[in-house]
């Protein structure tokens, strides 16, 4: 039903002349955040032009968005000037005009020209959604090009994907790729009207928009966009897979096996059925009906996990076999994404790593992130029990929780043998969450904020931070008496707090691998100078809170948050040996045999050992001897499936 047709779609009817106008719920996470109005008149030159009015709220944060594009009557755009804001963080005010094959685009003051080369269209991202219906009605009525340039962007291609029935009625589908980084799926009616578009937004996070008559269908869009997505991937993807092996033995390497055993050179390590068989340290055992993968002057580690993970894209699947990570703990997502796309990825009918859930559950108020909230004792055990039974391992609390919920939701998990991450909701503290049943908590800024000195601004950083005091202790002793997990997510602090003197791109490499619409998003000038010894000295506070954090025996666990995709695992990486005090052996195992045992997998997971799933990677380079060697990937093997990184990272747009 979902899958790409071998031919196009049914012939659409054109849209009717006059008068055009009308209204999109704008979502977030499926939860509806705001609405899009838009109209279409003539002008006194014969021309068309739409007008729109985007707004929505997200956490708190306005979102508007005001749009004017003007098209002749034979649909060629003649100009567009948008407004606004694509997303809480992204100020979007340009002005485009098309004359022949030259675009103009005038941002910040400066104009920029552009020539084109083929058809060329006027579009400014994602927002507004009615610009999307245009591109559609333009590809249409010029014969669908192949391509479409869309300076300063690039180009895109546009594919059809199948019929499907909403609200009664059959709407056509389309899977649109280079306007955002990876693909979006919308879909038209009859008349050529844009009815509904699964994508992301500004922020990369998931973005909805569904014509009010067909709200009722939003979990059957966001569903159908997943499998889309990820049948056309499978496709893509399949170059990187080499032939499989019944009987696989990966010789001469240098094994790193996760358990804090010291690296042992000239081993063996035998593959059946996806499962680990045998291990063979310092000799080469004679084997026979095994298919041999060279591992001589290469090293060998476990799979490595991001256990903070946001996959909001099926993008992210190749990305995260090409960096290395066979597992992935989602924290937070759309309820119907995230099981189609763990589903799909669990059954081998699409390219990714292991996907484990974490269910995200928020409270009612100003900043609600998602579509699945609690309010009473009732709707959290609701909650629990939903995502228990869609096979999530962990509940998520978010930050709009209602603190007498907490141990409500931490007893219902408990009982159902699943555990509890999440922030630590408004109005609690960190020791308070713990004391409440959570046992894990998302990012460093909680427990840090528990260290300040209570008579000081919570949202003034200090210089040093004086872990000795006795409520910076009385914390230590209840995280320690917990066992409580702690995934820091480093990189995302890092990426917020650089220096406009010191890029990114100096600490992170991966930059420069990244697709134009990425590589735009995250490549922010850093802070000015001005603020520069403020907030280098809170970065401090933050590494030197999760070094104590180490030191006092918690359990750290590598996860990425929304950074630099696949990189920024290895970054995260990087930072705990670089600035917290890790071993790169402890640095490795957080990322390997820690998670495996927080989740309760690590009978499964996290080291190389017979019986165990053949989820391995391959080095170029010792990373006991250099962190940053665990970026010098040779091969993937996820469940005794051996990939190439370089077509991985090119299916989707990087540079390898």
């Amino acid at each position: 039903m979902f899958l790409l047709p071998a031919h196009g779609t049914a012939q659409l009817k054109k849209s009717p002349t006059g008068h055009d106008h009308g209204t999109f719920v704008l979502h977030k996470f499926a939860r509806a955040i705001g609405k899009e109005t838009w109209q279409i008149k003539p002008d006194a030159k014969g021309n068309t032009v739409l007008t729109s009015d985007f707004l929505f709220t997200d956490r708190g944060g306005k979102v508007p968005l005001k749009t004017t594009y003007v098209a002749s009557a034979a649909h060629e755009p003649v100009s567009l000037k948008v407004a606004g804001k694509s997303s809480r963080l992204s100020e979007l005010n340009d002005e485009f005009r098309l004359d022949g094959k030259r675009i103009s685009l005038l941002r910040s003051g400066t104009t920029t020209t552009y020539l084109t080369k083929g058809p060329a269209f006027l579009i400014d991202g994602y927002s507004p959604v009615a610009m999307q219906g245009e591109l559609m009605r333009w590809w249409l009525a010029h014969n669908k090009p192949a391509l479409i340039e869309t300076p300063p962007g690039g180009s895109i291609h546009i594919q059809p994907a199948g019929d499907l029935m909403a609200g009664g009625t059959t709407l056509h589908g389309y899977v649109v790729n280079g306007l955002i980084w990876g693909g979006e799926t919308l879909w038209l009616d009859d008349d050529r009207q844009l009815a509904a578009l699964v994508s992301t937004d500004a922020e990369f996070d998931h973005f909805e928009a569904i014509r009010e008559d067909l709200e009722p269908s939003l979990g059957t869009f966001i569903q159908a966009a997943a499998k889309n997505s990820l049948a056309a991937l499978a496709q893509l993807a399949s170059s990187a897979q080499e032939p499989p092996a019944k009987r696989l033995a990966i010789v001469g390497v240098t094994l790193i096996d996760g358990t804090g055993a010291a690296a042992a050179p000239n081993s063996t390590v035998v593959i059946e059925d996806g499962r680990i068989s045998s291990v063979y340290r310092g000799a080469m055992p004679k084997l026979k009906d095994v298919t041999v993968l060279d591992g001589h002057g290469k090293y060998l580690i476990p799979g490595l996990w991001d256990m903070h993970a946001h996959y909001e894209q099926v993008e992210w699947g190749p990305i995260y076999l090409a960096a290395g990570v066979t597992t992935a703990r989602d924290c937070g997502n759309e309820f119907d994404f995230i099981t189609t796309v763990r589903d799909t990825l669990a059954s081998g009918n699409s390219i990714g790593p292991r996907l484990l859930i974490a269910g995200i559950v928020d409270g009612t108020g100003p900043r609600t992130l998602g579509a699945i909230t609690a309010d009473t004792p009732d709707e959290a055990v609701a909650v629990v029990r939903r995502y228990k039974a869609a096979g999530a391992l962990q509940i998520k609390i978010y930050s709009s929780m209602k603190p007498a919920l907490v141990p409500v939701i931490t007893r219902e998990a408990h009982r159902l043998s699943m555990t509890v991450t999440g922030h630590v909701p408004d109005g609690m503290t960190t020791v308070q969450a713990v004391e409440a049943g959570m046992d894990q908590i998302n990012h460093i800024n909680y427990p840090y904020a528990d260290f300040l000195p209570k008579d000081l601004v919570r949202s003034a950083p200090v210089t040093d931070l004086d872990f000795q005091t006795p409520a910076v202790q009385h914390a230590l002793a209840v995280f320690r008496q917990h066992a409580t997990v702690f995934d820091p997510t480093m990189t995302v602090f890092e990426m917020q707090l650089h220096m406009s003197t010191m890029p990114i791109a100096s600490v992170e490499p991966g930059m420069a691998h990244l697709p134009p619409q990425l590589a735009a998003a995250l490549d922010t000038p850093g802070i000015p100078l001005s603020e520069a010894t403020h907030l280098a000295k809170l970065y401090s506070t933050l590494t030197a809170t999760l070094r104590t954090l180490h030191e006092n025996g918690n359990p750290i666990v590598a996860g990425t948050d929304q950074s630099v995709p696949g990189y920024s695992l290895h970054r995260e990486l990087e930072i705990y040996v670089e600035q917290a005090g890790f071993t790169p052996m402890q640095a490795l195992q957080s990322a390997t045999i820690v998670p495996a045992r927080v989740m309760g997998l690590d009978k499964q997971l996290g080291t190389i050992e017979p019986g165990k799933q053949a989820d391995m990677v391959l080095l170029n380079a010792d990373p006991l001897a250099d962190i940053h060697n665990t970026r010098r990937i040779a091969k993937t093997i996820s469940a005794g499936a051996v990939y190439d990184p370089a077509p991985l990272w090119t299916v989707v747009g990087f540079k390898p």
